[in-house]
């Protein structure tokens, strides 16, 4: 999750362990409230303004406007990972 909030450009503005809180990196927030936090340890999200929510998937899909199948593929290719359900070399 951290890997994908940094691809994100989203810089928390407050911690409490391993619960974050910002800005949304999936709507255009200008307020300064935080209503975007992130369970880095669980790989969760929600957003109380624009109501997205799910894990690490459903945050690179949101983000990139893609289905969620393409989304795994793209943000493995953006993580520089292997797709882990294509085999290679065999």
């Amino acid at each position: 999750m951290e890997q994908v909030l940094a691809l994100l450009d989203f810089e928390p503005s407050h911690r409490s362990g391993p619960q974050w809180y910002g800005r949304c990196p999936l709507h255009e927030s200008t307020s300064r409230s935080r209503p975007f936090s992130v369970n880095v340890s669980l790989g969760s999200f929600s957003c109380h303004r624009c109501h997205k929510h799910g894990d690490v998937i459903d945050l690179w899909a949101a983000a990139t406007g893609l289905l969620l199948h393409p989304a795994a593929i793209d943000l493995c290719d953006a993580l520089r990972r292997e797709v882990p359900w294509i085999q290679h070399g065999q």
